[in-house]
């Protein structure tokens, strides 16, 4: 299974970027499906979670800009982050956990490589 971030780059303060990251592979269900964001030098922080009926949970780093999303027939999820700010700059992550078969219900925790955002002018 691979999960693959996309949609990072350069924005002005004040902008926005909307981030996708999909699953492939063997894959039977994509289970929850989660946003992070990591500085060098600091731990990985958590963003929100999205559970596979929707249901999504935001911390307060993400709570008022950023939204995230998923589209299960795509096995996608999305990040649309607005008014960024400088110190949203950092190499972003998601993770999902995957049931690849029917047969078994035990879910895997996957990562992908992350997508790096830049906030400046």
């Amino acid at each position: 299974v691979q999960l693959v971030e996309s949609g990072g780059g350069l924005v002005q303060p004040g902008g926005s970027l909307r981030l996708s990251c999909v699953a492939s592979g063997i894959i039977f269900s994509v289970e929850n499906m989660g946003w992070y964001r990591q500085v060098p030098g600091k731990e990985r922080e958590l963003l929100a979670m999205m559970d596979i009926g929707g249901g999504t949970n935001y911390t307060d780093s993400a709570k008022g800009r950023f939204t995230a999303s998923r589209d299960n027939a795509k096995n996608t999820a999305y990040l649309q982050m607005n008014s960024l700010k400088p110190e949203d700059s950092a190499t972003y992550y998601c993770n999902a956990d995957i049931r690849h078969y029917a047969y078994s219900l035990h879910s895997y925790t996957h990562w992908g490589k992350g997508t790096l955002v830049t906030v400046s002018s």
